[in-house]
């Protein structure tokens, strides 16, 4: 989720606010799932919503309206982001339901603890899975199946398999406030990598690679853009040899399938 203005120096502030109330890999976990509980209500109640980022409404008033709606149903670290959210400024009105599934994704980071890396890996091969796999993509996209429903299934594929933070967040992906499961899935690996300082580098290869030369190019790329660099692995037979690397913008392209296109060019032309 892009946010601009007002609205990023909200998220910016909150996320501090966040960071430094949850204590605990529970509690963080506890406030997340408040967290996307919340922006679920915003984004279902209209008058709620307005009310909560009228600019012209005494803050004092507005996180009254959150005490009433949410006190005693959250914990107290969610209130208190909560309330300090309807203070701010918005650029938009849907940012503040956008920000707070923004927050409730970064608390689920802090409640993986030490295994943000493996959250990493996991939703994104979720996101692969989802992307291969036309009959679940489809299932998880039918709006005549229920929200509950389609957790349901994604519970059934990934419960004993993959972090407590992965099952939750593979599971907000469906609750339409992206495009698509995939993109939900992508945002939410974007937060991981941030909230861990780290940039994500695809890396599509014709087979898996062994661990020291991940490492390796883990250490080169890390070194490149002065930050750590998560790799994405991805096997792609169609590359049939070297390696592709895409991170942001920037693609690294040492595949034979590219050399070749090139001496084909070259032929041609």
């Amino acid at each position: 989720m892009a946010f601009r203005g007002a609205s990023a120096d909200a998220v910016a502030a909150l996320t501090g606010e966040l960071e430094a109330g949850a204590s605990s890999p529970e509690v963080a976990a506890q406030v997340a799932d408040d967290l996307f509980g919340a922006a679920t209500t915003l984004r279902g109640e209209a008058a709620l919503r307005r009310f909560a980022t009228d600019a012209s409404i005494p803050a004092q008033a507005k996180s009254g309206l959150v005490g009433e709606v949410f006190g005693g149903k959250v914990h107290q670290v969610t209130e208190a982001v909560l309330a300090s959210a309807v203070g701010r400024r918005w650029v938009a009105g849907r940012d503040l339901a956008d920000a707070l599934e923004h927050l409730g994704v970064v608390a689920y980071v802090k409640a993986a603890g030490s295994e943000t890396d493996r959250l990493a890996d996991e939703l994104f091969a979720f996101a692969q899975a989802v992307k291969d796999n036309p009959e679940l993509r489809d299932a998880l996209a039918d709006p005549a199946r229920s929200a509950a429903d389609k957790r349901t299934l994604i519970s059934s594929l990934l419960d004993g398999k993959a972090l407590a933070a992965t099952v939750a967040l593979a599971g907000q992906s469906i609750s339409g406030s992206h495009r698509t499961v995939a993109v939900a899935l992508t945002e939410y690996q974007r937060v991981v990598a941030d909230v861990q300082a780290q940039g994500v580098a695809t890396v599509r290869v014709a087979r898996p690679l062994p661990d020291s030369e991940l490492d390796r190019l883990a250490s080169v790329l890390s070194a490149q853009y002065g930050r750590p660099v998560h790799l994405n692995l991805l096997v792609d037979p169609s590359v049939l040899g070297g390696i592709r690397v895409e991170i942001g913008d920037d693609v690294i392209d040492g595949t034979v399938a590219s050399r070749l296109d090139d001496a084909r060019r070259r032929l041609v032309g």
